[in-house]
């Protein structure tokens, strides 16, 4: 059997299991208080007012007990730049996470896991970026640096072509150029 066939049947099977373990946690997050609607609970303990993105965001897995991962999609989104995470940008995103409280067993650790298998949809960038501008300009201005200067160290940590010739793709730059934007005044 070819190595080809065998990687990606592989990456076949995990990205349904993630699918599949991605699903069972909205499941569960929306039973957790069948009494009050997630999107509630999550303007609760995010701030945000916007019924519409808090809707979108309940949509893609993100409520009260996982608005930390939120923190994490600029790294997810430079990690997969290339159509690729590496070990090196997985390990990258997974102290990040750590950082932020996403420790292993959480739910917000396991919708991590599902971005980590497979490219977030853009539907979730999209979500982030509105997220960031729900805030305001001076907490947009605030999280700028510390955001920007996460994603250019991961962006760094990924070595280039191949690992061998150091600095950002071009992807990477793209990416990053696109966090910018959305962090922008």
């Amino acid at each position: 059997m070819s190595r080809d066939f065998l990687d990606d049947r592989r990456r076949a099977l995990e990205e349904a299991f993630f699918a599949q373990q991605s699903d069972e946690l909205i499941r569960r997050l929306r039973a957790a208080d069948p009494g009050r609607p997630e999107r509630d609970q999550l303007a609760e303990v995010s701030g945000l007012r916007d019924p519409a993105l808090l809707d979108r965001l309940v949509s893609l897995g993100i409520g009260s007990g996982t608005v930390a991962a939120l923190s994490i999609v600029p790294l997810v989104v430079v990690a997969w730049a290339d159509g690729m995470m590496g070990d090196r940008e997985r390990r990258a995103v997974l102290d990040a996470a750590h950082a932020v409280g996403l420790d292993a067993g959480s739910d917000g650790q396991a919708l991590l896991s599902r971005w980590l298998s497979s490219p977030p949809p853009a539907e979730l960038v999209s979500a982030w970026t509105d997220t960031v501008h729900a805030l305001g300009t001076e907490a947009r201005g605030a999280l700028r640096h510390r955001v920007m200067e996460r994603a250019v160290q991961l962006a760094e940590a990924k070595g280039g072509l191949l690992g061998l010739l150091g600095g950002i793709s071009a992807p990477e730059k793209a990416a990053l150029a696109r966090l910018e934007a959305a962090l922008a005044s």
